[in-house]
């Protein structure tokens, strides 16, 4: 669920797709990113092996939780759908002004609303504040119902064990090493009404997530990832709370013939470039 799972990390492989022949240009008068072997159009081994490691874990997770729910497992929409006729520029409507457990809150109980929820959700679950118990904890309890949330909460804990957060790099708290800065960040792009009801919905995410560590030593340098990801929405509470969310693969844009960044200018534009609270 995080990773971009790859929150994150988080679809049904989570690896790049593509033939292996993308071109990439590394930083000028450096032969490898970060230090490390040139990266093509895919991972490294331990880059896969990790993503796909984070995929599997949060989807067991997910798929634990949300067993025996009734709710419907379809993307298809229903007979008030209109998935794919939103359209994509800014609706105007001003966004959320409160927050709870550091989450945006108090969306409109509107298709605008909930799509705001959504994608406002997806950030949350895919930083790097889910890799630490306590402020993974406290999302969880903000994002999903109570109901959801304490079926979810055990699998979780399991899922990012200490022997999962030493394979990113990170120690038992979920801390990055010295002189390093470890990147989940979910970037949604737009977002699709599947169903709507007044008390219920169901969105879909379409997103671009970064996930790796950033260092001069890092053997699995930053790198992106291209998800869809569709939340069950309930109307729970005064707010939007979600009941079940899934994610697959893509789209994926054909990648560029960017030049690679560096450890340092990754570092510094994390530490720099903030999120931002998304309304529809």
């Amino acid at each position: 669920m995080s990773l971009g799972d790859e929150h994150g990390a988080r679809g049904e492989d989570g690896g790049y797709g593509g033939t292996g022949q993308t071109r990439t240009r590394l930083p000028d008068g450096a032969g490898d990113a970060y230090g490390g072997a040139r990266r093509g159009g895919r991972s490294s081994s331990r880059s896969l092996v990790t993503v796909v490691g984070v995929v599997v874990l949060l989807i067991a997770a997910i798929a634990f939780a949300n067993r025996g729910d009734g709710g419907s497992g379809s993307d298809d929409a229903g007979d008030g759908g209109k998935a794919g006729s939103a359209p994509t520029t800014a609706s105007g409507e001003q966004p959320v002004k409160t927050k709870a457990g550091g989450v945006p809150s108090g969306f409109t109980q509107d298709e605008q609303g909930a799509q705001s929820a959504a994608s406002n959700y997806a950030v949350a679950l895919g930083s790097t504040g889910m890799f630490q118990s306590a402020r993974r904890h406290e999302i969880v309890a903000t994002i999903y119902t109570s109901a959801a949330a304490s079926k979810l909460q055990g699998p979780m804990d399991e899922a990012y064990s200490d022997s999962f957060l030493d394979k990113l790099g990170l120690d038992a708290d979920g801390n990055a090493p010295a002189g390093n800065t470890f990147v989940s960040r979910t970037v949604p792009l737009g977002t699709a009404v599947q169903q709507y009801s007044d008390s219920t919905a169901k969105i879909s995410v379409w997103y671009m997530g970064l996930i790796g560590m950033s260092g001069p030593n890092s053997t699995d340098p930053v790198h992106s990832t291209w998800k869809t990801w569709t939340f069950d929405l309930q109307w729970s509470d005064g707010d939007w709370k979600v009941t079940k969310d899934t994610q697959k693969d893509g789209p994926a844009p054909v990648p560029g013939d960017d030049r690679a960044a560096s450890s340092d200018e990754i570092s510094k534009a994390i530490e720099e470039y903030g999120g931002f609270t998304y309304a529809r």
